[in-house]
Formats: C-alpha cells, sequence, structure tokens
C-alpha cells in the first residue's frame, strides 16, 4: 500500500464557529456541504482538514474514547511550519485572536520548538517547526 494523501476529520459542535476559528489563523474554506452545511474543509498551503458537525469521532460524547495525557476527548495533530520565526508568530497570533494555549513556544529536545493550541472542542494542535529551519 502507497498512501498518497491524509486529511483528518475533526467532530465539531458548531460547523461555521470552527471555520471562523480556523479562518484566524490563516486557513480557508475550501468546500462545504449540506443545507444549512454539516461537513466541508479547509485549507492552507498543500494541507487541508476536514470538519463534520457532530459526527465522525468523539469530542468527549457518550462514545468510548482515548483520555491518555488529557481529557478533552478531542484529537491531536501536529502543525509543521517553515520555520521556529513561523511557530512564534502564530503564537502571537492566537494569543491576539484569544484562543486557548495550552503551552507556549518550547524549544524541545528532539529539536523542535512548537507550540499547543486548543480549539474550542478540545481538538489539539501542536504548531511546530524543526530548529535546523532557521
Amino acid at each position: 500500500m502507497k498512501v498518497q494523501g491524509l486529511t483528518p476529520i475533526l467532530n465539531v459542535s458548531n460547523f461555521e464557529e470552527s471555520f471562523a476559528w480556523f479562518e484566524k489563523l490563516g486557513w480557508e474554506k475550501v468546500w462545504q456541504w449540506g443545507e444549512p452545511p454539516t461537513f466541508g474543509a479547509l485549507g492552507n498551503g498543500e494541507s487541508q482538514i476536514f470538519l463534520c458537525q457532530n459526527c465522525q469521532g468523539s469530542r468527549g460524547g457518550p462514545l468510548p474514547q482515548f483520555t491518555g495525557d488529557d481529557e478533552t476527548g478531542g484529537v491531536w495533530i501536529s502543525w509543521w511550519l517553515e520555520s521556529p520565526a513561523a511557530v512564534d508568530q502564530a503564537y502571537q497570533a492566537a494569543i491576539e485572536h484569544g484562543m486557548t494555549v495550552t503551552m507556549p513556544p518550547t524549544d524541545e529536545p528532539w529539536s523542535v520548538r512548537e507550540f499547543h493550541l486548543r480549539h474550542p472542542d478540545g481538538h489539539t494542535f501542536r504548531v511546530g517547526a524543526g530548529l535546523d529551519e532557521e
């Protein structure tokens, strides 16, 4: 098997509010489906994320879930940026928009600078770049 692409699908409680949240960070609506829309795609560069309102995955609802190191029921996804400076800029944008940051920019021992950003439905994004990218 050779995978030619990968698109995560996030279960969100409010489709339009989630699109607006992502757009504050430079993501753009690619398409949406339904009337009113309950499924769609966001794009940023070559990356896409699908959003599905109240479906396709757990957000801490009645479904069994892995709680691991957080109790949100959301998924974790890494976003890779072009440089550590871009990580710091994204962090500043998140703070300016009043978004929930659960870890500030940190130089990790595995040669990545990253911060953790939490979506209102509990999904966490590890926003990072390799320290050798400068």
